[in-house]
Parts: C-alpha cells; structure tokens; sequence
C-alpha cells in the first residue's frame, strides 16, 4: 500500500527545487509571516539581533547562512565572506566566547559540487571559517546533507580537526549506516549532532518508516552517550527528548557534557524548559535571503515526524 504521507513528503520535497513555485511563495504577503516565525531574517544583523535575544534566555545558538548546492564559484565565495562578517559581528557582540554562539556551515554552500576542483575549494572555504571562530572563540559544526556528500563531508570534517579538533559534525539516523559512523565518532572532544534527516533518500541507504528511523536514532543516541565525545541531540520529539535524560543519567553525564538542539521557531516552550531545568540548550538559528528551500524541506520533515509510533 502507498503511504500517503510518504507521498505528500515527496511532494514537498519537489516543490523546494521548483524555482516557479518558489517566485510566486516568495512573493506573497503571508510568507512574510512565516518565515518570520522560523527565519531570523535576512540580514547579519537579524542574525545577531536573534543571538543576542537567546543569549539572554538562557540558550546557545548555531547560526545558518541559507543557501546550498552552489554552482558559482562567485556565490561560495559569497557565502564564506558572509560567515567571515558573522563571525566578527558576532565577537564584537561579546557573543562568541564559550561556543555560546556558534555557525552552521554546509560545504555545498561553499562550493562542494563546483566542477574539477569542488572539494578542494570547500574545505579551503571551510577552513577560513574554522579560523575566523576560533579567533572568534568559538566553533564550526559540519552540516550534513544528502547521503551522496556523506563519505565526503567526513573526509572534510577529518580534515578541519587536525587543526580545528572541535570542529562538530552531523549524522543522520535515517541513514542505515549511521550507527557506525556514531562509533567512529564518539571519541574524546568530538562533538557530533545527532538528527533524524531531511532529504528524500531512497531505500537502499535510508530508513523511510518513522518507528524505524526512531529506533534508529535510539541506537545511535546511545553510542553517542555512552562515549567520550560530546553528543548533541537535535531533535523536537518529546519521547526522544526523554530518553536522552535518561541515557544521560545513567551514563553519570554532567549538563555540560551533552546539549539538546533545537530549531528556532520550533517548540519554544520546551526549549525553555529544558533550559530553565539546567540543561545546555542550543537553537539552529536560519537566516539569509535563500529561505525558501528551507521551509518547504521543514514542512516535508514535519509531515514526516507527525506520524504516530513507538521507539522500542
């Protein structure tokens, strides 16, 4: 039997590369609403102006400049000077000391899939960006994308940590080999955010089934908890949420050891009361003018999420 939601999700997923769609959503009054709900805005000063207003709750931040699968060396050339402007606005801001404000960073936004020399010119990118947070007194996680760019994001990430080790990388439980990636990486000062996964995937190397792809990140979750690293569970289910402190507890982990990860629009309440509880909670803060892309795969993987199941 078709799973209808499976459908609508695939749907969804299409309408993110539709650039017809895209003018016309772009251009209507409503979006405004929208994207201000879930975007911090479109400048480095909203940005900041979103950094600062969590620092004050109590929360940490990563900061997203929207915009990936780059084909002009101009645009990752761009999209580098923009993490560059963020980073020193963000240090002047006295919001950067401690990783209390951090950046998310995805490698083809900074060229990846640009022809011959791709790789190359992203970790370059990358890595005047690691330099930067690091002046900046603060770090770079790795976002991961979909499951083609994974051997070469982590080969990237590998890369960054000779000279930046506290780079962070990102793993997708929807993914059926993450759990060995999840024990390659929980090792001392790793830090690794743990998500379920936004990209249409086919089934020959993701989960597609909600319950499978929970007990899936159930598993990885506990890898990541009892090693050494430093886990970051990005995720806004309550159940998953719950079994993280659990799994803290009984790994004897401090509040400083792991962060709950959460994105910016997304369940504020519990964001708040994890925070006011005494755990480290950090917010994917988006923002930029390409924001389109990244509601609509935000709206699929809600339609993906809202599916009932048990995590056994």
């Amino acid at each position: 039997m078709v799973d209808p939601s499976a459908v609508l999700r695939s749907g969804l997923m299409g309408l993110s590369r539709n650039t017809k769609v895209r003018d016309v959503v772009e251009k209507a009054p409503v979006s405004k609403d929208v994207v201000k709900r879930f975007v911090a805005g479109t400048s480095t000063e909203d940005a900041v102006r979103v950094s600062r207003e969590l620092d004050v709750e109590g929360k940490l931040a990563t900061i997203d400049f929207l915009g990936e699968d780059t084909l002009e060396r101009a645009q990752a050339i761009h999209t580098r000077d923009a993490y560059l402007d963020l980073l020193a606005e963000l240090a002047d801001a006295c919001l950067t000391d401690g990783g209390r404000v951090e950046v998310s960073v995805k490698l083809s936004a900074l060229g990846q899939a640009l022809p011959k020399d791709g790789r190359k010119i992203s970790l370059e990118h990358a890595r005047s960006i690691c330099e930067a947070a690091a002046i900046a007194g603060t770090t770079v996680t790795l976002d991961m994308e979909d499951h083609t760019t994974t051997d070469a994001t982590l080969e990237t990430l590998a890369e960054l940590r000779k000279d930046f080790p506290d780079t962070g990388a990102v793993l997708q439980a929807y993914l059926r080999r993450t759990e060995g990636d999840c024990r390659d990486l929980a090792y001392e000062g790793s830090r690794v955010r743990l998500c379920k996964g936004a990209h249409a995937e086919p089934a020959s190397v993701a989960f597609a089934d909600k319950g499978e792809i929970d007990m899936n990140y159930v598993k990885c979750m506990r890898v990541l908890m009892e090693g050494e690293g430093y886990p970051m569970i990005a995720s806004h289910d309550p159940r998953i949420v719950e079994i993280a402190g659990s799994l803290a507890t009984k790994n004897l982990r401090a509040p400083d050891s792991f962060e709950y990860q959460m994105l910016y629009g997304i369940r504020p309440n519990e964001q708040r009361r994890l925070a006011d509880a005494g755990n480290q909670v950090r917010v994917y803060v988006p923002y930029g003018d390409e924001w389109y892309g990244y509601l609509v795969r935000r709206m699929a993987n809600d339609r993906r999420t809202r599916r009932s199941s048990c995590v056994r």
